[in-house]
Formats: structure tokens, C-alpha cells, sequence
């Protein structure tokens, strides 16, 4: 059992540092300068511009950002939620994998916007037209890596999920017990214990069982609120 609580620690703590991994990376990426486009020279203006991951493919930023996120709630997230994280996960990847591959795939159209800023002219024809050569550095292939290892933690954490422990306590309601029954639900079944063993001891339930359960809970909530219950 404590070896099976030691492997399901160790292989969370593996899916969130993958997660944050692949995150990071698409993260990194983004930041990074893409594409080096050098203008003809008819072009009049600047000879080199630069295109840095987040303009070649815009949502990138925000899909790195929303992984981190999602590391973040898978952490503490129940069995069930987990898995909808986990499915999520595996879009989220597959989302920066397109919008990595786009970007190389269509250079000069991811480069376009960068284009247009500098010199000023619009419309895919005439920035074609500007265009001498353009170099692809290795970053949008880090931002590719980052999404396949963003799919392959999120398949793991849904391949795992049984052999995770639970969420802290800290992360549980207030009254909630570590098997996520409340103090009312143990003290009802407390009461119908008791009303169980007089009845199969021949005794008769007393009458006002439940309205001692009834009290008990009162008591109990005020007790939770910080009332004094006795006064």
C-alpha cells in the first residue's frame, strides 16, 4: 500500500513538471525571434525585419499560459475534474502544436503582419512582392516540443489517475473529513446506527431520535460559527 502511495506521488509530480516543462517551452518560444525576412530593395525601408513568436502565431502566449494554469488546477482538482483537466490538456497541446506548424508551414503569411508594420504596405500580393528571402530559425520546432510534451503528460495523467493520491485537506470544504463525508453525514449515521442495534435488541426507537440528530447538527453548526450553543 505505502508503495502504491509513493508511485502515485511520484508519477503526479512527473505529469505537473512535464506540464510545466512543455508550457515552458511554448512560453520560451514565443518570446523568441521566428522568422528574419530580408526586403528587396525597391522596398525603400528597413533591409531586415524580425518575427518573434507571438506575432507569427498570436495565440501561442496565451495557450503556454493556459497550461501553466492548468498545472496549477490539476494539482489540486478531484478524480473527476482531473480528467476533464487532463482531456483539456490534450487539446491545449495539440492547439500549440497547429498553431507552431502553421506558422511554419505559411511563412510569409505569419511573417505578414511584422512586414506590414515596417514598411507600411498591406495585402499578401504586395508583401510577397517585398520579400528577397526569409530565414526560419529552430524556436517554432521548441514551441512543437512543448505541445507534444503537453499531450504525452496530459495522456499520462489520465492513464495514472487511479494512482494519484487525493487533494490536501487545505483544499477540501471546511467540515469535509479526509473521506469527503461531512460532520452531519457522520453524526446522521451515527444515529441510525444507534436506532439500528436497539431495534435488533428488541427495544423500541425512541421517539425523539431524530430530533436529537436535528439538535446535534444545530449544535454542531453553531459550534462551526463560533456560537457558544449552551448559552
Amino acid at each position: 500500500m505505502a508503495g502504491n502511495a509513493s508511485g502515485g506521488r511520484r508519477a503526479k509530480y512527473l505529469t505537473l513538471l512535464l506540464l510545466v516543462v512543455g508550457s515552458g517551452l511554448a512560453l520560451l518560444a514565443a518570446t523568441q525571434t521566428w522568422f528574419t525576412v530580408h526586403l528587396t530593395d525597391v522596398a525603400n525601408h528597413v533591409a531586415t525585419v524580425t518575427v518573434a513568436g507571438s506575432a507569427a502565431a498570436p495565440a501561442l502566449t496565451a495557450l503556454a499560459l493556459a497550461g501553466l494554469a492548468l498545472t496549477a488546477a490539476l494539482a489540486i482538482a478531484g478524480p473527476a475534474f482531473r480528467i476533464v483537466l487532463s482531456l483539456l490538456g490534450i487539446l491545449l497541446g495539440v492547439s500549440v502544436v497547429f498553431s507552431a506548424v502553421s506558422a511554419v508551414a505559411d511563412p510569409f503569411r505569419a511573417a505578414s503582419a511584422a512586414i506590414t508594420s515596417a514598411t507600411g504596405v498591406a495585402g499578401q500580393a504586395s508583401v510577397r512582392k517585398l520579400v528577397d528571402e526569409l530565414d526560419t530559425a529552430f524556436w517554432p520546432w521548441f514551441a512543437v516540443a512543448g505541445g507534444v510534451v503537453i499531450v504525452l503528460a496530459s495522456a499520462a495523467a489520465i492513464v495514472t489517475l487511479r494512482l494519484w493520491p487525493g487533494p490536501s485537506r487545505k483544499y477540501q470544504t471546511r467540515f469535509q473529513g479526509e473521506d469527503g463525508r461531512t460532520a452531519e453525514d457522520t453524526l446522521a449515521e451515527a444515529s441510525d446506527a444507534e436506532e439500528a442495534r436497539a431495534v435488533a435488541e428488541g427495544e423500541a426507537p425512541a421517539e425523539p431520535s431524530s430530533l436529537d440528530r436535528d439538535t446535534a447538527i444545530d449544535s454542531w453548526d453553531e459550534l462551526s460559527r463560533g456560537d457558544d450553543p449552551t448559552r
